[in-house]
C-alpha cells in the first residue's frame, strides 16, 4: 500500500514558476508565467482566488514567501522591481515597496529567542491604546481596506523578511515592511537565503561566474550577531516603525476617501443647482432644501478631516515621539542607527500636516457660514418678494451675518484680478476643493492672514521665528502637497537605520563548488540551531545526494562543517536495490527530507516520491575534515558516503514526469509539479497516523475553517462549476474522475515519449 495518499490532481493552463505552502493552513500559492498569482486549497485542489497581473504591480513574479502566521503573502516582481504584500482572505494588495534590483529569492522567518526584556515588551506593546483613541473606520467603500491595512501589524513577535537578488543584493525587512539591514558585499546572484531563528547568522547560496564563465555555487554564512545581541531594541524600534508605516497608509487612504467624497459632492451640488434652475422652481421650500444639502456636504467633509486626518496625525506624532525618546538612549539604540535629528525632522513634518488639516477645517467652517448666511438671506428675500410671512427667527440679521453674506458675494461674484487665468478669462475656484488637488502648484485662493495677530507676533520675534518648538506652515500649498512632503521626510527617517547600521560583522566562506547543476534547498533547524544545505553533483556522482550541516552561531565550530553523501535505493518488486538520482528535495521538518527521485533509464523506471530521515543521512561513521582552501567538489572523495534504502516511505509517481516539489511538514502535505510545469499532484503524507492524531488535526484546522468561511463565496464563484462536476462524478460511481485520469495519462504519455 502506498505510504502517501493522493488527494488532488490538476492540469493547469499556464506553466507554474513558483509554489509555496502556507505555514498555518491547507493553502498553496502558485505563480505562473502570465504573472497571475493563484491560491488553492488542499481539498480537491480547489481554487480560492486569483490575483491577475497589473501595470501597477508588474507581471514577472520571481519569488514567493508567507508570513509565519499565514495571513500575508509576499511576492516579488522582476519587471517593476517591487515587493508586494497581499492579504490572503480578500486577495487585497496591502503594501508595496520598491527595491534596487530584482529579487531572486526570499525567506520570511519568525524569531524564536526569548528573554525577560522581550517578554515585558510583548506585554506592554499595546500601551498606546491607553493614550490614543481607536482610529475610526473609514466609510463603507474603504472599511474593509482600512481593516486589512491595520492587520499588517500582525503579531508582536518579531518576524523578518529576507530578500536576495542580483549582484549580491540582500535586504532584511522587519515585519515585512521596515528595512533594518542592507548588504551589497555578496558576490554573484542569490539563489537561496535563510536567516536563523536565533538571529546569529544569515546563510546565503549564490551563483558566481568564474574567470572562464563557468557557474560556481558558493555558500556563505554571515555573522548577524548584532541583531541577536540587540534583539529587544531591534524589536521595539521595528514595531514602532511598522506602526508609523501603517498610519501613513491609513492617512493616504483617508485623504483618497475625502477626495472621492468631495468629487461626488460637487457632482451632486451641480446636478441640484441645474435642476433647481431648469425647473424654474420659485418656491422657497426648494431653495431651503438646496441650502441644507450644501451645508450637509460641507459638514461631511469636515467630519472626515476631524475623525480621520487629525486622529491619524495625533497617533503618528505619538509614535514618532516615542522613537525620538529611543534615539536619545544612545547606549541602547545608537548602534542601530537611530538619528534623533532625522526623527525630529519627521515630527516637524507631521506637525505641518496637522496645521494644514486644521487650516482646511477653518476654510470649511468659513465656507459653511458664508453659504448658510447667503442662503438664509436669499430665502428671506424670496419670501418677501412672494409676499409670504417671514418667520421672526429668520428676520433678524446681525452685523456678522451681513459680513458673511458680503464675503460670499465677494468670493463668488466679483471678478478679482487673482481669479483671471493667463488668457484673461474669468474663473472661480471652490476654496475647499483646491486643498484636495494633488498638484505642486500654489493655491489659487490661499487663506487671507492679514491682521492675524499671532503671525504678526511671530514675524516680529527673532527668537520664536526659528524655534524648533513651532511647526512651519505652508499657506500657499495644498493638503496633498504637504502630505507628500511629510511622507518623503518620514521615508528618509525609516531608511536611516538600514543605511547606517552594520548588522553583518564578517563573512565566512563555507562551501564553494563548480559544475553544480542541482542545488535543492536550505533549512534552519530551530531546536538544534543548525543550517542545512542539500545539493547534488551530477558530473561527479549522479546518484549521490549531499547534505551539509553547519551551526547557526559562526563562533561555534568556526572552521568546520559536517558533510555526508547518500546513495538512495528503492526496493521495487523484481527490481531490488536500484540506485536513484535526486531531481528535487525539500525539508519536510527538522527530522525529515522529502525527495523526488528518478531511476536508471535503462531499467525503464519512473519517478518516485520519498522521504528520508535526516538522522540516517548524517549517520556516517567517518568524520569529514573540511579544507577551506579547496572547493567541495575537489574534496568529494573525502566526503563520507553511505547507502540508504527508503523502506516503505516512498510512492511511485505513475504517468507523471515529476520534477519539482513543495512540502509543508506542519500541515503534512506535499505538492509535486511535472517537468512541463503544468501537471500537479497533491498528497497527504502521514496518512498512517491519521486516526491517532485526529484530535490534534481538528484543533490545527480551526483557523482553516474560519478562512474557508470568509473565502467560500470567492471559491464557489470561481470553481463552483468544477466542484459541481466532482460531486456529479462521485454520484455516478467515479466515471468522470476516471475520464480525467485517462486524459492525464494520455498527456503524460505524450510528454514522456
Amino acid at each position: 500500500m502506498p505510504a502517501f495518499r493522493q488527494v488532488g490532481e490538476k492540469q493547469l493552463p499556464n506553466p507554474v514558476l513558483c509554489m509555496a505552502w502556507s505555514p498555518k493552513r491547507d493553502l498553496i500559492a502558485l505563480a505562473n508565467t502570465t504573472g497571475e498569482l493563484l491560491l488553492h486549497r488542499l481539498a480537491s485542489f480547489q481554487r480560492v482566488w486569483s490575483l491577475p497581473p497589473s501595470e501597477y504591480t508588474g507581471k514577472d513574479i520571481t519569488a514567493l514567501a508567507w508570513r509565519p502566521d499565514g495571513k500575508i503573502l509576499a511576492f516579488s516582481l522582476g519587471d517593476t522591481k517591487q515587493v508586494v504584500l497581499c492579504g490572503v482572505e480578500k486577495a487585497e494588495i496591502l503594501h508595496v515597496f520598491p527595491i534596487e534590483t530584482p529579487v531572486t529569492c526570499m525567506h520570511w522567518m519568525e524569531v524564536m529567542e526569548e528573554n525577560s526584556a522581550l517578554s515585558s515588551f510583548y506585554n506592554s506593546e499595546d500601551e498606546s491604546k491607553l493614550f490614543l483613541p481607536k482610529l475610526p473606520t473609514l466609510p463603507k467603500r474603504y472599511e474593509e481596506k482600512s481593516d486589512e491595512i491595520m492587520n499588517l501589524l500582525g503579531e508582536v513577535r518579531l518576524n523578518i523578511l529576507a530578500l536576495g537578488g542580483d549582484t549580491g543584493f540582500v535586504e532584511l525587512y522587519a515585519y515585512g515592511m521596515y528595512k533594518i539591514a542592507a548588504l551589497t558585499g555578496v558576490s554573484g546572484t542569490c539563489r537561496s537565503l535563510s536567516l536563523s531563528s536565533d538571529l546569529k547568522s544569515l546563510s546565503i547560496i549564490a551563483e558566481v561566474r568564474s574567470a572562464d564563465n563557468d557557474p560556481e555555487i558558493c555558500y556563505s554564512q554571515l555573522d548577524t550577531g548584532l541583531l541577536s545581541d540587540c534583539l529587544p531594541e531591534v524589536t521595539r524600534m521595528a514595531r514602532k516603525f511598522t506602526h508609523i508605516s501603517t498610519l501613513l497608509q491609513y492617512l493616504h487612504l483617508s485623504l483618497t476617501c475625502m477626495c472621492e467624497a468631495w468629487e461626488d459632492i460637487l457632482m451632486q451640488m451641480d446636478l441640484r443647482l441645474t435642476k433647481f434652475v431648469q425647473e424654474k422652481n420659485t418656491s422657497t421650500q426648494g431653495l431651503k432644501k438646496l441650502g441644507q444639502s450644501i451645508e450637509s456636504s460641507y459638514s461631511s467633509i469636515q467630519k472626515l478631516v476631524i475623525s480621520h486626518l487629525q486622529s491619524g496625525s495625533e497617533a503618528l506624532l505619538y509614535h514618532l515621539s516615542e522613537v525620538k525618546g529611543m534615539s536619545l538612549w544612545k547606549q541602547k539604540f545608537e548602534p542601530l542607527g537611530l538619528d534623533s535629528t532625522a526623527i525630529e525632522g519627521a515630527i516637524t513634518a507631521v506637525g505641518s500636516f496637522s496645521l494644514k488639516a486644521n487650516e482646511l477645517l477653518q476654510v470649511i467652517d468659513k465656507s459653511m457660514k458664508n453659504f448658510k448666511a447667503f442662503f438664509r438671506w436669499l430665502y428671506v428675500a424670496m419670501l418677501r418678494m412672494c409676499e409670504e410671512h417671514v418667520p421672526p427667527e429668520l428676520n433678524k440679521m446681525t452685523q456678522k451675518d451681513i459680513s458673511f453674506v458680503a464675503d460670499f458675494l465677494s468670493e463668488h461674484f466679483s471678478e478679482n484680478e487673482e481669479l483671471f487665468d493667463r488668457k484673461g478669462k474669468y474663473f472661480n475656484v471652490e476654496r475647499v476643493g483646491q486643498y484636495l488637488k494633488d498638484e505642486d502648484e500654489d493655491l489659487v485662493s490661499p487663506p487671507n492672514n492679514k491682521g492675524n495677530q499671532w503671525l504678526k507676533f511671530l514675524q516680529e520675534s527673532s527668537h520664536l521665528k526659528e524655534s524648533p518648538l513651532l511647526f512651519p506652515a505652508y499657506p500657499q500649498k495644498s493638503l496633498h502637497f504637504v502630505k507628500r512632503m511629510m511622507e518623503g521626510v518620514i521615508e528618509q527617517c525609516l531608511q536611516k537605520p538600514a543605511v547606517t547600521s552594520i548588522f553583518f560583522r564578517n563573512s565566512r566562506l563555507v562551501i564553494c563548488i563548480n559544475y553544480i547543476s542541482c542545488l535543492f534547498c536550505r533549512w534552519n533547524d530551530k531546536k538544534a540551531k543548525m543550517h542545512y544545505v542539500v545539493f547534488s553533483m551530477p558530473e561527479i556522482s549522479p546518484c549521490k545526494l549531499y547534505l551539509l550541516r553547519r551551526a547557526t552561531d559562526p563562533n561555534r565550530d568556526a572552521d568546520n562543517a559536517d558533510c555526508a553523501a547518500n546513495t538512495i535505493y528503492c526496493d521495487f518488486p523484481f527490481r531490488p536495490h536500484l540506485a536513484y538520482s535526486c531531481l528535487d528535495a525539500r525539508f519536510y521538518d527538522d527530522e525529515m527530507l522529502t525527495v523526488v527521485l528518478q531511476g536508471p533509464e535503462e531499467e525503464h523506471s519512473g519517478r518516485v516520491l520519498g522521504q528520508l530521515p535526516l538522522a540516517s543521512t548524517l549517520s556516517c561513521e567517518t568524520e569529514f575534515i573540511w579544507k577551506p582552501n579547496q572547493r567541495l567538489d575537489q574534496q568529494s572523495d573525502a566526503i563520507p558516503s553511505q547507502g540508504l534504502v527508503l523502506g516503505n516511505q516512498w510512492r511511485e509517481l505513475e504517468n507523471m514526469k515529476a520534477q519539482f516539489i513543495a512540502v509543508n511538514g506542519i500541515r503534512k502535505v506535499a505538492c509535486v509539479l511535472s517537468s512541463n510545469l503544468r501537471h500537479i499532484r497533491v498528497f497527504e503524507m502521514d496518512v498512517e497516523d491519521e486516526d491517532e492524531e485526529g484530535a490534534e488535526s481538528q484543533n490545527a484546522t480551526a483557523d482553516q475553517d474560519v478562512l474557508d468561511t470568509t473565502m467560500s463565496s470567492q471559491g464557489q464563484d470561481e470553481d463552483g462549476k468544477e466542484v459541481k462536476e466532482q460531486v456529479e462524478a462521485a454520484e455516478h460511481g467515479g466515471d468522470e474522475f476516471q475520464k480525467t485520469e485517462d486524459n492525464l495519462e494520455s498527456e503524460e504519455a505524450l510528454e514522456l515519449s
